[in-house]
């Protein structure tokens, strides 16, 4: 698949290291890059991001004269769940290539308006070498232009920083959200989302040299690195294990990333499957301990817009139809299956009854 180009959007805001003394943390900034490694132009993009201005612009803007291919229905079989429960948010609403108001808005534009991460290796990421937007959620806002507009590349990329997802949605700023987004029950009375299409689960990532175990006490103390608005601020304010991660809370990401390179932490909870990506890039720092929640990502849509919903769970049943030889498991293979091995294939989709 050929990956979206455009110029880096240096809109996705992230925030230098500070604690309660800047001096120390100057200090210990300096002693810090020397951590720096195998990070080539993944890092360097990420540290000139540091100093960039918050904004939601476009990345790119591509047309095409592609013929419309919409394969045939494939399978959507689901388990049922109740409309009114929240014992499994990640269930949606059945699958639909009927068109609707909000389809034909973009139809209408010609454009998908896609929220998307240009930092997050593996899943949406600017390739250095190419310029290009890539990675496995990138193939998915693909899979959704195609389907909607009969080209994968008719496709307006802005990139937005974690805390500001919902936001995005909410404020018309985009059509849908394809960025790692966990499903849970504080943000589908926020916005609307698809069936699951990826499993991951909260964990820490911290130097292999440390003593941190994993989410439990040997975090007592520590400086933890967290993004505004992620499901690990969640975890942490619940059960914060005696450490320090109100002070460096970011709005996004890749920022833990960066202060863990340069010790202004000492570890970073996020999603495992991000977190897997971060770990191969550098040998310095990995995974620790295990899991410690099951998480489904969904693609979001603004709250009430049920045709786009639709839609896309019809995109979601092609893209998984297909075994082995199905675009979910070829995405896989491709972008993940290195730093994430020994999955045999998407989440199965939830419907909600009603």
């Amino acid at each position: 698949m050929s990956g979206a180009k455009g110029s880096v959007d240096p809109a996705e805001p992230t925030a230098p290291g500070t604690d309660a003394s800047g001096g120390r943390t100057r200090r210990t900034a300096r002693r810090g890059a020397a951590r720096l490694r195998g990070w080539g132009g993944v890092a360097g993009m990420a540290l000139a991001l540091a100093v960039a201005a918050a904004a939601l612009v476009p990345l790119t803007r591509h047309g095409g004269d592609t013929a419309a291919t919409v394969v045939g229905p494939g399978y959507a079989q689901g388990v049922q769940a109740k409309a009114d429960s929240c014992k499994e948010p990640e269930a949606s609403l059945a699958p639909s290539s009927a068109g609707g108001p909000n389809i034909d808005a973009i139809k209408q534009r010609g454009k998908l308006i896609a929220g998307v991460d240009q930092n997050s290796f593996r899943w949406g990421y600017r390739n250095p070498a190419t310029g290009a937007l890539e990675g496995f959620d990138i193939d998915l806002v693909k899979a959704i232009a195609k389907n909607i507009l009969g080209d994968e590349n008719a496709v307006i990329y802005r990139a937005i920083p974690t805390s500001q997802r919902i936001p995005a949605l909410q404020n018309g700023t985009v059509d849908v959200v394809v960025r790692t987004m966990t499903v849970n029950c504080t943000r589908i009375k926020q916005a609307s989302f698809s069936t699951a299409y990826f499993e991951a689960g909260q964990q820490v990532l911290a130097p292999k040299v440390s003593g941190i175990k994993g989410f439990d006490s040997s975090l007592n103390g520590k400086r933890v690195c967290v993004a505004a608005g992620s499901t690990a601020f969640d975890a942490l304010k619940a059960d914060p294990h005696g450490t320090d991660y109100q002070d460096f809370t970011v709005p996004n990401q890749l920022d833990c990333l960066v202060r863990l390179q340069q010790n202004l932490v000492d570890a970073v909870v996020t999603d495992n499957a991000l977190a897997a990506g971060q770990a191969a890039q550098d040998p310095a720092v990995q995974l620790k301990g295990s899991p410690f929640t099951t998480e489904y990502y969904g693609v979001a849509v603004k709250l009430g817009n049920n045709d786009l919903v639709q839609r896309i769970n019809q995109v979601l049943v092609d893209y998984r139809n297909g075994g082995d030889n199905s675009p979910w498991m070829t995405a896989y293979r491709k972008w993940l299956a290195a730093d994430l091995p020994g999955i045999s294939g998407p989440p199965a989709p939830k419907y909600r009854a009603g």
